[in-house]
């Protein structure tokens, strides 16, 4: 079954999607600060949010909160008044971060401060400092190049100052209190694909999810990397037995290949689903092993928590030319792309909350399917054969040892028939889970 992809049309949520990029995408993010919160502003004007500040100095694992970040704003001016580099412009041209300076340096002093990527010279690149006490700025090399020497004004209007760590959870209520964790970064300025598009999907995830009946509880999270993710797990230590399976969304608008990184343990059942997911559709896709760099899947994955929680982006972090750079804006971003991830997501966690492991209620010998009328509704379909077959397979492995997905496996029958025969052999009295 071949899907759209990424240069296919895109749909109702994928434009809807690109819409929450664009709107994002001129705030001014950092791991604290109003960026973040205008940012959880807008997302919850979609989904309903709790939010936590968590003050800064709280120790939150090997970790402290550090001092919240604002800018208000930033230039670099030459000897004729004019702004030079803007902060105005672009978020990125501000070393995340950055001290207050208000000062005049010449020009072959202030080199050291202007970071620049020579072999882009159009882009702006992203940087920042947010452990140690610094300012820089950033610009294209095309516009360090024009500067002539001489005087320039130089003025970062920011604080450094005890403040909060923002975050915020937004939680669908499912038939079981198990829990799957979507997670998405909330902390970058003006970059597109990451990690705009990521929180899109989330979004729009959501919203399709609170529309059904979900198996598990699902808990979306919107929180800096690194140190947000870290805040989260120090404050759910006790409760971190309900999460059972988890997913980072990242990187998740650009044109390329679907991307899977799998979790720490490699044969997670959210490993598992994902990979039959991107197989059984046809996408293109790549299947990558766990390394302990990228997102946040890494802090989720750390051995003291281990969980079973990987990440799903498209071209995946460094990949690009574009990423950490201004080249990463919204037109770098596709709707049909969004839409691709968005769909992916919504096929995954349609398996996973189907995918149980059931007993036989009548494992000597095989039960009479006709006497309980399963044969007879199989008459007239098409897919009557397989259907049967699907029952056979799932009698057959229903042990309380394998899973649907094992099933699928197994037998190399769709997971739609094999779920469906786990329904009606169910509904039969024949296995429970």
């Amino acid at each position: 079954m071949r899907q759209a992809g990424a240069e296919g049309p895109a749909d109702g949520p994928g434009e809807a999607m690109h819409a929450l990029v664009e709107r994002l995408y001129p705030i001014c993010r950092s791991i604290t600060g109003d960026g973040v919160r205008a940012t959880l502003d807008i997302i919850g004007e979609y989904l309903p949010l709790t939010r936590h500040e968590v003050p800064t100095g709280t120790q939150v694992l090997d970790w402290t909160v550090p001092e919240e970040w604002n800018i208000r704003d930033a230039y670099i001016a030459d000897a004729h008044g004019r702004r030079v580099v803007d902060f105005a412009a672009s978020s990125l041209h501000v070393l995340g971060y950055s001290e207050p300076v208000a000062t005049t340096l010449p020009l072959s002093e202030l080199r050291s401060r202007l970071h620049t990527l020579p072999d882009h010279p159009d882009w702006i690149p992203y940087r920042t400092s947010y452990y140690r006490r610094t300012w820089g700025f950033c610009l294209s090399q095309n516009t360090l190049d024009a500067l002539p020497d001489g005087d320039y004004e130089v003025r970062i209007d920011s604080t450094l100052a005890d403040g909060h760590l923002s975050y915020a959870e937004h939680v669908i209520p499912g038939q079981v209190p198990d829990e799957v964790i979507v997670s998405s970064h909330v902390c970058h300025p003006s970059l597109a694909n990451d990690n705009l598009a990521g929180i899109a999907v989330a979004t729009q995830l959501a919203l399709a999810l609170a529309a059904e009946t979900p198996y598990y509880t699902y808990r979306f999270l919107f929180a800096p990397g690194t140190i947000g993710a870290i805040t989260w797990l120090a404050r759910n230590q006790d409760r971190i037995d309900r999460v059972k399976h988890g997913l980072v969304l990242a990187c998740a608008g650009d044109r390329g290949a679907l991307t899977y990184k799998q979790s720490r343990r490699g044969d997670a059942e959210i490993d598992k689903v994902l990979r039959h997911v991107l197989a059984a559709t046809e996408r293109p896709h790549h299947i990558k092993e766990f390394t302990p760099y990228g997102y946040d899947e890494r802090q989720f994955c750390s051995p003291g928590f281990d969980l079973g929680v990987g990440s799903l982006s498209r071209t995946p972090y460094a990949g690009y030319p574009e990423y950490h750079t201004s080249a990463d804006n919204p037109d770098f971003v596709s709707a049909a792309a969004m839409a691709d991830t968005l769909a992916v997501c919504r096929e995954a966690f349609a398996v996973l909350d189907r995918n149980r492991r059931y007993m036989n209620l009548s494992p000597y010998g095989e039960p009479q399917l006709g006497r309980r009328g399963l044969y007879a509704s199989l008459g007239g379909r098409s897919d009557g054969q397989e259907a049967q077959l699907a029952m056979l397979w799932v009698l057959s492995l229903s042990d309380g040892e394998h899973s649907l997905l094992e099933v699928v496996d197994r037998s190399g029958l769709p997971f739609t028939a094999v779920a469906g025969a786990a329904d009606a052999l169910h509904a039969a009295g024949l296995i429970k889970a």
